[in-house]
């Protein structure tokens, strides 16, 4: 029988339902601190592909495809990168400007005391 994605969900949520006492984890090892510092974040992360159009200059299209096949994946790759810098100094940014306002609120208290 194949397994669809309502026989699934099925399944799922009669997992979830189960309370704790109710699953036998006895020939599950206990994780050791060793073990968590051997993870790896992020390792199996496999976000959602979507299928765009766009335009791109011919001369930068060239160069993702020099180096054969996965020319795509290249760009989306170098997007990435561009993505989490840009949203690495937004929030390098912003804490700079929560503690600037810190400074600013404390020396505002500071003059009131004094």
């Amino acid at each position: 029988m194949k397994l669809t994605r309502k026989r699934l969900q099925q399944q799922l949520d009669a997992i979830a339902a189960l309370p704790d006492e109710a699953i036998d984890a006895s020939d599950i090892p206990e994780l050791t601190e060793a073990d968590f510092r051997r993870g790896v974040r992020g390792m199996f992360y496999r976000p959602i592909k979507k299928p765009v159009t766009m335009r791109l200059d011919a001369d930068v299209i060239q160069w993702l495809k020099q180096d054969g096949p996965g020319y795509q994946t290249k760009a989306n790759a170098l997007l990435r990168k561009a993505m989490m810098q840009s949203l690495a100094g937004k929030q390098a940014t912003k804490a700079s400007e929560e503690r600037q306002k810190a400074v600013a609120s404390k020396n505002k208290r500071l003059r009131r005391a004094s």
